[in-house]
């Protein structure tokens, strides 16, 4: 099956690279540099996946989304944004994935093939590092890679994600990841299990260690 993909962006420079390397993949891409031109593209085509830019020179990226949103067609952002609440807001309103510039263009292509492949169950997926976590059916991958982790690894990896790139301390993480059986999950437990995660994780994921005060990851 040949996947057809959107791909809006403005950039000229990241356009041409991306489309290449989409088609590279096998991909039948559609690129466009405004949102009317996509929209234009949207009326005519049926697509299975949509690359938005977030900041277009006629508008946004969400007037994109919100023109597809009854197609089926998956949404992945594509935007020099990182800011925590419109990350929040787009995967509030359905899109399957938040990338922000400058990107690694393997991690990219791999979050694509991701999403195309992922089934439409309405599961929410969250993104740290190299890896995609798809909450609903409770499993996370690894360049496309199902990880084997505990239910604990699981629920400590959740909480990294969910806030990525902001500091936790050792009391945050603990009561993210408290046993859903009522069980305390103790400190001691925790550095081992960290361990443990970085171990499964590699370079995929930095967990960084802030001296006296917990734990950051992206």
């Amino acid at each position: 099956m040949k996947y057809n993909i959107l791909f809006v962006e403005d950039n000229q420079i990241i356009a041409t690279g991306l489309v290449y390397a989409l088609e590279q993949e096998g991909y039948a891409v559609t690129h466009c540099q405004s949102v009317i031109e996509a929209l234009t593209a949207i009326a005519i085509h049926k697509f299975d996946l949509a690359i938005l830019d977030m900041q277009l020179p006629d508008g946004t990226g969400a007037q994109v989304q919100e023109a597809i949103k009854h197609t089926g067609t998956a949404v992945i952002f594509l935007t020099v944004v990182d800011d925590e609440g419109n990350i929040v807001r787009a995967f509030e309103s359905g899109a399957a994935d938040y990338v922000t510039k400058p990107f690694r263009l393997r991690e990219l292509l791999a979050r694509v093939k991701r999403v195309l492949h992922m089934p439409d169950n309405g599961n929410v997926l969250l993104t740290l590092g190299d890896v995609l976590i798809d909450t609903g059916a409770g499993k996370a991958y690894l360049r496309d890679t199902l990880l084997d982790l505990t239910a604990l690894e699981y629920r400590l990896l959740l909480t990294f994600a969910a806030n990525r790139g902001q500091l936790l301390t050792r009391t945050q993480i603990l009561e993210g990841i408290w046993d859903s059986s009522g069980s305390f999950v103790e400190d001691n437990t925790l550095t081992v299990y960290i361990k443990r995660l970085r171990k499964k994780l590699g370079d995929a994921v930095q967990i960084e260690t802030v001296r006296g005060l917990g734990y950051r990851a992206d």
